[in-house]
């Protein structure tokens, strides 16, 4: 009798440990999905910027279409992209393209004076700002639940779940990870 006792409790051991682990295991799986949703609404706040300040240059640079093109298909690309993979690399493509806006800018002295571009790059500022943590925290979240996947023995019960490795959203640009050149 003594023998069932041990089993049965073993056995509640282990549906405990079992229940706990999934548990923890879906947690961190909702929070990398809601930290994902972050991006999204940040990534679609510049999308949505973008066709204003593409229209503002147009009025002043208006044989510059080659750079306003690339903007507005870096942004289709971008807006299209899947994954975190597939999307660091079209935002970053995208950075880019925009940073040749701001470029126009200081070739066009009344655009650089005109308060809606002024306002337009303010909210793309703040937006990337936005955008940067909000990629923090989906980062944080991915290695919070890639740690637990990975260690033994949660990553039994995720491996037979189907719990998978997520991946990063990182920044690929070489230029955003080098200090800024000044020059006086």
């Amino acid at each position: 009798m003594q023998i069932a006792w041990i089993l049965l409790a073993v056995i509640v051991v282990v549906a405990a440990w079992l229940i706990f682990t999934y548990n923890g295991l879906i947690t961190l799986k909702n929070r990398v999905d809601e930290a994902w949703s972050d991006i999204d609404v940040q990534l679609k706040r510049r999308y949505d910027l973008i066709p204003n300040l593409v229209a503002t240059v147009k009025g002043y640079a208006t044989h510059e279409a080659g750079t306003l093109e690339k903007v507005t298909q870096a942004r289709t690309a971008a807006m299209a992209a899947q994954g975190p993979h597939d999307k660091a690399v079209a935002e970053n493509m995208l950075s880019s393209t925009l940073k040749s806006i701001f470029a126009l800018a200081e070739a066009y002295p009344d655009l650089k004076a005109n308060q809606n571009f002024l306002k337009l790059q303010d909210e793309l500022s703040d937006t990337e700002n936005k955008v940067q943590a909000s990629r923090r925290f989906y980062n944080g979240n991915v290695r919070d639940f890639n740690t637990k996947i990975q260690i033994f023995p949660n990553n039994l019960i995720a491996n037979m779940l189907g719990f998978v490795k997520r991946e990063f959203f990182e920044v690929e640009a070489k230029e955003e990870r080098e200090a800024p050149q000044v020059q006086f």
